[in-house]
């Protein structure tokens, strides 16, 4: 206690008095602040001090509630003249950090200089806590800038995979600098590990002791960090590989290497230290590093999980709780008389008076001895109970931590899927915006189609209205055709009527003159009448005869005059009558020409309000006309843009390292494709009714939307089909699906513009279909055809016809031999004794192997058939069942081709090596019913015991019938011993050469015949695979080849 006053009397309160000295006039709220910041201040001083202890969990957490007050306090501890104390001031720092508010970061980025500062400060000491607080400060340093730089980490390092791609914004170059940030990250944390295990004599029990447990305890801190850096690392380098040539990330993986290996070492041997055994549980890496050149080593990564019990005890706490349970004893006996019975029954404490003396002195003596040997014996019982208990302790303990790792796994599990689960409801609302939208644009298309219908209504009703008006300006264009004609046909007869005015008074004006002029005549006739009268009386009669006849003469001229004034007086009225009605017609048409002038200018004003009318609901008509063709035309163009998103991203799924452990079968493949087919003659319909009257967007919207998730399921499909396919097929396939991925975006890009649409052809996309289904077909098992009822009676007829078989077989062997003995004798009867023997031998082996096969299958039937029927279990598990028909046609025919051998060679006709030939392939094919029946079988089944025993009694068996032919084979082939006693040397080295030249031509034989051999072997292998679906990996038989 005085160490511990000592040490506390070394570090100044680092209270400020103002916080002490409060004025009494505060109010509640000063006051609980004032406590607060009390209760924070008190626990740093208990966290942080000289005290080479841990810091207590109790005491961190209060600290945590306060980190707004963190600093002001510590900015008034002598960090730097205290290794101790700055130490366990790194220790809570870190866990600020890590658990702490989401600010600390920031605000404690403005003590940086001095962290830094105090860092090369302690770098300056080799040994000791010094150089400790170095590597700590340096680390510290570190993780702030780090999340400074990459804000979306949060302090305890805590992301999902989805968080993950986010921090890098989906960029390599950003992964790239990100995963270096990270190899820094994590290279400081190993200093700091690797720093307190080199301080440490890890040849003591140093986890046990305070000074041990002061440096271990904030490891835990560095371990959680490490386990996730660990983690996104790796997940980021297999991301870079999938993206990034191999070359360029040699050093990443070099460095990646050497941070895996210290790791490993670290984790091993924090976790076999007592200290952390019972405060958390460290995971275990992997015995080699990722291989991240391979893809799908990627789902083989498991992330580490570290376990933090909910509550642990520290060994401080159990040392109080014996101290208290051992001052808990009842001390107190009561006063009773002291006698010697009860100092020799031990009935009393020792330390009571009694009177010395001889006889007291035995007792005592005695009573010490039995003393002695109770104690010996009750520390014994305590020192086994102390063992059994501590035993069960450990046993509860590591159970405690298994339920814990369990329940942190199903933990990581439930945020995986709650994250999946946001993931996947983030997608449904995005849908279900998609749809609202498609359906407030549908809506706003059904107005704009209702109010086209009510315009064209309107236009029509205006149509008509214009055409009444047009024909009623017809009409009276035609009344002002026939007003004008009227008044040239009155113009013309006043013309006339002119003319005739004028004719008639030049005609009077001329009988005017013409009577004057005879007037004038007449005088002068008279004149010289009256002189011819002066002058000669004579001619009185032809005188008065002339005279006569002149008055005569002048009354016919005065009737004609008459007569002519007459007509000049009807003349006149005519010319006044005609004059009044041209006045009058003159006035009419005066009139008719106003109202014509009025109807004419309100008909062009009435004309040109309708043509302006007209006009307007003909550029109204044509606004919205304009309006809906790009409402529709971007409807379409959304729905294009949006299928080529679909297929774009069902292209990008091929490169993506997560889709390499897809798969799926030929057969849903093939279905994808005839649904791609079938959506395709549909979008090329709806494409030509929107062509034809524009009237089709909803079905080619729906038509487009279709075949873009049907092409994007088809190129996802056939992609995880090429997974289970051998690899030329499967480039193939790969090949074809991207093709039909390039030509599904070429026609949707023909189709997003105007000028194309009409053009866009579908024949290379429809071929590129045809050729993925083909693929798919050739890719479908043939077993596939047969039904249920077939497929489990196929079974059983395969197994009773190969049981038939060997009967027939063994039938066969046993006729042959009796028929060998009845006619050959000496070596050959012996060579065929021999052979048949071996034969017979076989074939009751391969009974034994199919009889022990039915057995095994029987019960593989019953255990996993459930409620099922045995037909519906092999229908079930076709491939399996195809497994076993292929492996029973297999043993049935190489026991009849078996006989068949055997019997040629008994009666001299056959070859030898073609026996060994069938021994060894019924030795293959027997085991290929073994593997094809112990698959599904449980390791402990007796059966399955039977089964390995025939098995092993068949190779028996079949090494006995090569080892039979082979010695017979040698005693009935003759030997020929070559006499070289009458041969030249020239002939010997003739023979020579003729052997050699034989043996190169059998060794080129032999070459040539091992090549054909290899290719049958090869084509044998894949007419099976097609025949048996090879390659799909949910089947747990793997194909046999000989």
């Amino acid at each position: 206690m005085d160490r511990v006053k000592s040490s506390m009397q070394q570090v100044p309160n680092p209270i400020p008095k103002a916080l002490i000295r409060r004025t009494a006039g505060a109010n509640s709220l000063e006051l609980d602040k004032e406590s607060f910041e009390r209760s924070q201040a008190v626990s740093i001083n208990k966290a942080i001090n000289t005290q080479e202890v841990a810091v207590k969990e109790k005491h961190a957490r209060n600290i945590l509630f306060g980190a707004h007050t963190f600093w002001a306090a510590v900015n008034r501890l002598p960090l730097s003249s205290n290794a101790v104390l700055c130490w366990k001031f790194c220790h809570v720092f870190h866990k600020l950090l890590r658990d702490g508010h989401p600010n600390v970061i920031k605000d404690s980025m403005r003590n940086k200089a001095d962290l830094s500062d105090m860092s090369r400060m302690w770098g300056h000491l080799s040994e000791g806590y010094g150089k400790l607080c170095s590597v700590y400060l340096k680390l510290l340093i570190t993780k702030m800038e780090f999340h400074v730089k990459n804000p979306r980490f949060p302090g305890n390092l805590q992301m999902s995979n989805r968080q993950l791609d986010e921090a890098g914004e989906n960029d390599v170059n950003n992964f790239f600098q990100l995963t270096v940030e990270m190899f820094d990250y994590l290279e400081c944390e190993l200093n700091l590990f690797l720093g307190v295990f080199s301080s440490l004599d890890m040849s003591r029990s140093v986890s046990v002791t305070a000074a041990g447990q002061c440096r271990l305890a904030p490891l835990i801190q560095v371990i959680l960090d490490s386990s996730h850096l660990y983690d996104y690392t790796v997940k980021l380098l297999f991301k870079l590989h999938s993206c990034l040539p191999a070359d360029t990330l040699q050093g990443h993986r070099d460095r990646f290497q050497e941070q895996f290996k210290k790791l490993k070492s670290l984790f091993y041997r924090s976790s076999n230290l007592q200290y952390f055994k019972r405060l958390i549980q460290i995971p275990q890496l992997p015995e080699n590093p990722p291989n991240f050149l391979r893809a799908s080593a990627l789902s083989e990564h498991i992330s580490p999980v570290v376990v933090i019990p909910a509550e642990s005890s520290s060994p401080e706490t159990e040392h109080m709780v014996d101290m208290v349970t051992e001052d808990l004893v009842d001390t107190d006996v009561p006063n009773q008389p002291v006698t010697e019975h009860d100092w020799c029954q031990n009935k009393i404490p020792v330390n009571e008076a009694l009177p010395v003396s001889s006889q007291n002195l035995f007792c005592l003596d005695r009573l010490i001895q039995q003393l002695t040997q109770e104690i010996d014996s009750l520390k014994e019982e305590l020192e086994s109970f102390r063992l059994e208990s501590g035993r069960l302790c450990q046993a509860l303990r590591g159970r405690v931590s298994e339920l814990e790792a369990e329940l942190a796994e199903q933990s990581h599990l439930r945020m995986q899927a709650l994250g999946e689960s946001e993931f996947l409801r983030a997608e449904l609302d995005d849908l279900r915006r998609v749809k609202e939208d498609t359906e407030k644009e549908q809506r706003s298309l059904t107005e704009i189609e209702r109010k086209a219908v009510a315009n064209e209504q309107r236009y029509t009703k205006l149509k008509e209205k214009y055409t009444e008006l047009v024909q009623g300006h017809a009409d009276l264009l035609r009344k002002n055709a026939e007003v004008t004609r009227q008044m040239t046909v009155a113009r013309a007869a006043q013309d006339e009527v002119d003319c005739i005015r004028r004719e008639m008074q030049e005609k009077v004006k001329a009988a005017q003159e013409n009577a004057e002029r005879q007037e004038h005549d007449q005088v002068k006739q008279l004149q010289e009448l009256q002189r011819e009268l002066v002058s000669s009386r004579a001619e009185l009669e032809t005188l008065r005869v002339t005279m006569a006849a002149s008055q005569q003469s002048s009354e016919e001229l005065g009737a004609q005059l008459s007569i002519m004034e007459t007509e000049k007086a009807e003349l006149v009225e005519s010319l006044s009558k005609k004059e009044a009605e041209l006045s009058g017609l003159g006035e009419e048409l005066e009139r008719i020409q106003s109202s014509l002038a009025n109807e004419r200018e309100s008909g062009v004003k009435t004309a040109e309000a309708l043509q302006n009318q007209l006009n307007q609901k003909e550029s109204r008509e044509q606004a919205l006309e304009s309006q809906l063709v790009a409402a529709r035309w971007a409807t379409l163009q959304g729905a294009v843009e949006e299928a080529e998103r679909i297929v774009t991203e069902s292209l990008a799924l091929l490169d993506d390292p997560a889709h390499i452990s897809c798969t799926s079968s030929a057969d849903y493949l093939a279905s994808r494709c005839q649904a791609s087919l079938d959506c395709l003659d549909r979008l090329h319909s709806a494409r030509n009714a929107y062509l034809s009257d524009n009237s089709g967007l909803s079905e080619l919207v729906r038509a487009v939307t279709q075949f873009a998730h049907l092409v994007g399921d088809t190129i996802v499909q056939g992609s995880a089909t090429s997974h289970m396919v051998p690899v030329e097929q499967a480039d193939a396939l790969s090949d074809s699906v991207k093709a039909c991925g390039g030509e599904a975006l070429a026609l949707l890009a023909q189709m997003k513009e105007q000028e194309s649409l009409a053009a866009a052809d579908s024949a290379t996309l429809r071929a590129a279909l045809d050729g993925v289904l083909a693929t798919a077909e050739k890719l479908r098992p043939r077993g596939l055809e047969l039904q249920q009822g077939e497929l489990g009676d196929l079974v059983e007829q395969e197994m009773a016809a190969t049981s038939a078989a060997v009967e027939s077989a063994a039938t066969r062997i046993e006729g042959m031999l009796n028929k060998s003995r009845a006619v050959d004798t000496g070596v050959k009867m012996e060579v065929n004794e021999r052979i048949l023997a071996s034969c017979t031998d076989l074939m009751q082996a391969i009974k034994e192997l199919v009889l022990s096969s039915k057995d095994l299958q029987r019960d593989i039937v019953e255990s996993g058939r459930g409620a099922a029927s045995m037909k519906e279990f092999y229908a079930k598990n076709s491939r399996w069942t195809e497994g076993l028909i292929s492996a029973s046609k297999a043993v049935g025919w190489g026991a009849t081709v078996l006989v068949d051998a055997a019997d040629l060679v008994v009666q001299g006709k056959g070859k030898y090596e073609e026996l060994m030939v069938c021994s060894h392939e019924i030795a293959a094919s027997t085991a290929q019913l073994v593997a094809a029946s112990k698959v599904k079988a449980d390791k402990d089944n007796a059966n399955l015991g039977r089964l390995k025993l025939a098995s092993r009694g068949v190779t028996q068996a079949t090494a006995g019938v090569v080892a039979s032919t082979k010695s017979g084979k040698s005693q009935i082939e003759e030997k020929d011993t070559m006499d070289f006693s009458s041969m030249t040397l020239t002939q010997i080295k003739r023979q020579e050469m003729d052997s050699q030249v034989s043996v190169l031509e059998l060794e080129t034989k032999l070459q040539k015949e091992r090549e054909r051999l290899g290719e049958l072997r090869k084509k044998h292998y894949e007419l099976a695979g097609v025949a048996e679906g090879w390659g799909e990996e949910d089947e747990g038989v793997s194909p046999w080849l000989r």
